[in-house]
């Protein structure tokens, strides 16, 4: 039995120094990751979560974003550290098929990725583009809700929730309506004719001067804009201050309803019913048998 037992216990240990070979690499891959990985993802990235916070404050969008690129950078640069202190950058440095293989596969699969990931860093470190930002371009508009690594979440106001690839936002064109501090309300309104356009034009300024939430400087503005087939137009400049789209909208319907009210106890009439000369002449064709 003593004999059995030394075999046994031979044959583990020549089992184990075949293959101590592959365990010393595989052992040296795992301790550079986790070295490299714990103090990137406990020291690194708070001190750089820390400074992003400072710097700053009123910016929750750039301090999720970096936090978020920090710690998929330390996760990269452990496991390139593990390969690398592990041996087995010399066996994909010898294989020529591996490297060429690998390439095609990164250059395929990232081609993409890559580039959404460029556009993200583009949007969160633009300081003029934030989460709560009411954006328009050319397919839609809505609020920005948040901004991921590859996409941007957008709050329609129709309701919907969706999401736009950053490719799309940093190609085109990206307007922020309600982003200053002030915003410029551009209204048209027809008036006939007939009507004083003097008095039309004094009605108009003083409806938007008395309406709460139109700024008294600069004052509103009307002019006559163009002349229209069966209208004069006019345009209508007031200005909001702090706007937000639902506040913008709630102003201009409450303006429209007043000049609406205002106007119809003047006397001038609001876009006049379209008037169109008709010319011509009705035949009646004889019939040749009349009858009985």
């Amino acid at each position: 039995m003593f004999q059995t037992v030394t075999l046994e216990l031979d044959g583990l240990i020549s089992g184990t120094v075949d293959f101590w070979p592959h365990l010393v690499p595989a052992g040296w891959f795992l301790g550079g990751f986790a070295v490299v990985f714990l103090l990137g993802w406990y020291i690194v990235e708070p001190a750089i979560a820390r400074t992003i916070r400072r710097r700053n404050p009123n910016n929750p969008t750039i301090q999720e974003a970096i936090s978020r690129y920090v710690r998929l950078l330390v996760i990269i640069a452990a496991a390139l550290f593990g390969v690398s202190v592990s041996g087995y950058d010399q066996f994909l440095g010898n294989s020529a098929l591996v490297i060429a293989a690998g390439t095609l596969a990164i250059g395929v699969a990232a081609q993409t990725v890559i580039g959404s990931v460029v556009s993200g860093v583009v949007l969160v470190t633009d300081p003029e583009f934030n989460i709560g930002n009411y954006i328009e371009w050319s397919d839609g508009e809505g609020e920005v809700k948040s901004i991921t690594l590859r996409v941007t979440r957008v709050h329609t106001p129709g309701g919907q929730l969706i999401t736009v690839p950053n490719t799309t936002l940093t190609s085109e064109t990206i307007s922020r309506p309600y982003g200053w501090g002030r915003y410029r309300v551009v209204e048209h309104i027809g008036i006939a004719y007939e009507d004083d356009i003097d008095d039309a034009l004094d009605h108009l300024r003083e409806t938007a001067t008395e309406l709460s939430g139109v700024l008294a400087d600069p004052p509103p503005q009307a002019y006559v804009d163009e002349f229209g087939s069966d209208a004069i137009i006019v345009r209508v400049h007031y200005w909001i201050e702090d706007p937000e789209h639902k506040t913008t909208f709630r102003i201009r319907s409450t303006y429209a309803r007043a000049v609406k009210d205002r106007l119809e106890r003047a006397g001038i009439t609001i876009s006049p019913a379209s008037e169109r000369e008709l010319r011509g002449r009705i035949e009646i064709a004889d019939s040749d048998s009349a009858p009985s």
